[in-house]
């Protein structure tokens, strides 16, 4: 069963310990730039410095004590592997993460930082399940999923919940979509706790199975995408893709050059710091394939890592 906004508040509850209840802001540049009155969720300053941590901290704090004794593990090679390791540690058990090894340096030390014990494997979707099946075999470790997981999708709603409790006259919210599971919560949150909101996901073009599937109906692969948002590339889930479907408006591309503008502005203007796949949503407002002027717009951050020698800008 797709989780209940009574899911995603008992998901708040069991997380409120552990997470941040991140900022709103404002910034009058971007509102007079997309003729919209904009509120930005940050979950850049979320700890692990992404949205992820919520869903990883949900599960995690979700099982029994017997179960969770066994650890948790995963294959990522990006935030979700820093946040289920993070969530693992501060619940006092061991988190596995089947990890490629051409994954950058920083995201490795960052892994193995929060207390991860990696398992190196070839850069490809076989040998990360290998890799994984093996850590299951060998340890019982509960399999975490990044995003098609109840117990993450609810856990990631509470972030629009924080939001439309600070600002429950908004008009749409706007999150990134990779594989779903932010999407998913959000549009769980918002949809039932305001009749009417419009929801909306931000897909680079690049990497726009997404937006695909949905004009086809059925779920199509993320197949060699190429976009700076690298935390966008993965594929709906079975469990993501018909919640999206049910509750999501539409799901709108952004390209490159539209990213990359909306990052360097968010940075210069607004003083944040942002991760590629957060300024698509951003990306959504600015290249203004639909009209939101005038409304109260909820953009949610999705995250803040960035690699600072490689800034998508930079030539």
């Amino acid at each position: 069963m797709p989780p209940t906004l009574n899911d995603i508040r008992e998901a708040a509850r069991r997380i409120k310990p552990y997470v941040h209840r991140t900022p709103v802001l404002t910034n009058e540049s971007l509102n007079e730039k997309v003729r919209a009155q904009v509120y930005l969720k940050c979950e850049n300053l979320q700890k692990v410095g992404a949205f992820k941590f919520r869903g990883a901290c949900n599960a995690v704090f979700s099982l029994d004590d017997e179960t969770a004794g066994r650890g948790v593990c995963t294959h990522s090679s990006g935030n979700h592997a820093q946040a289920l390791a993070l969530a693992a540690r501060l619940r006092g058990i061991p988190a596995y993460i089947a990890m490629p090894n051409t994954a950058p340096a920083v995201k490795k030390a960052a892994v193995a930082g929060y207390g991860g014990q990696i398992t190196f494997c070839e850069p490809t979707l076989e040998s990360r399940e290998a890799a994984l099946a093996k850590i299951v075999a060998e340890t019982g470790a509960t399999v975490v999923h990044p995003y098609n997981d109840e117990r993450v999708i609810a856990g990631q709603g509470t972030a629009a919940l924080e939001l439309l409790e600070d600002l429950p006259d908004l008009d749409i919210v706007i999150a990134p979509i990779g594989g779903g599971g932010l999407l998913s919560g959000t549009s769980t949150a918002a949809t039932e706790l305001k009749k009417n909101i419009r929801v909306i996901g931000a897909e680079p073009e690049m990497a726009d199975d997404a937006y695909r599937s949905l004009k086809e109906g059925r779920i199509l692969p993320s197949v060699k995408p190429k976009t700076v948002a690298d935390g966008l590339l993965t594929s709906f889930g079975t469990l993501t893709f018909p919640i999206v479907r049910e509750r999501v408006e539409q799901i709108i591309t952004v390209s490159e050059q539209g990213i990359i503008e909306a990052m360097k502005f968010i940075w210069e203007r607004a003083k944040i710091i942002i991760e590629p796949s957060a300024a698509v949503a951003v990306g959504v407002l600015w290249e203004k394939k639909i009209d939101l002027s005038g409304l109260k717009v909820g953009v949610i951050l999705s995250g803040g890592n960035v690699d600072l020698e490689k800034l998508p800008w930079q030539s």
